[in-house]
């Protein structure tokens, strides 16, 4: 009876730490910057002081909404409040890695067609297995390795 129990308890734990995790992995809530320049702010309105300045495509992920603002997070863990009218649903990923190489090809072999460091928004054009192909705002399209990057 108490190797049931054991394994009926076990069987439990895994099911219900299993639907927490599938839930948080859906309420994660992902916008970007629509404007050029963009500040996000320490509370919801423009009363309140500007903690950075963003630029266009930058990701960022959804906390909390309170009337026409939305408290963020950036991939650094930075939080504060960005107007909603000024957000987007483009998929941008930013570079979380000093120096990256963009890739002709979804390949660590692949010739390299360009460089971006930390910190470039860069827009999501195609996801392929554990790579994404990525366009800067300059120009310079390519595949970057999925575990280099923050967005979606």
């Amino acid at each position: 009876m108490k190797k049931v129990m054991l394994c009926f308890c076990l069987a439990l734990a895994m099911a219900l730490s299993g639907a927490a995790a599938a839930r948080s992995a859906i309420a994660m809530e992902l916008v970007s910057i629509s404007g050029a320049k963009v500040n996000m702010r320490s509370g919801p309105g423009k009363e309140f002081s500007i903690r950075w300045r963003l630029g266009k495509g930058y990701p960022l992920q959804v906390l909390q909404r309170k009337g026409d603002w939305v408290k963020v997070r950036d991939f650094e863990g930075d939080e504060g409040w960005v107007s909603k009218a000024l957000l987007g649903s483009t998929p941008h990923m930013v570079v979380k890695a000093k120096l990256v190489n963009v890739r002709a090809n979804p390949s660590t072999t692949a010739r390299k067609v360009g460089t971006v460091t930390y910190g470039v928004a860069l827009r999501t054009i195609k996801r392929e297995r554990d790579w994404v192909k990525v366009r800067h705002e300059d120009g310079l399209t390519g595949w970057v390795s999925r575990r280099l990057l923050w967005g979606w």
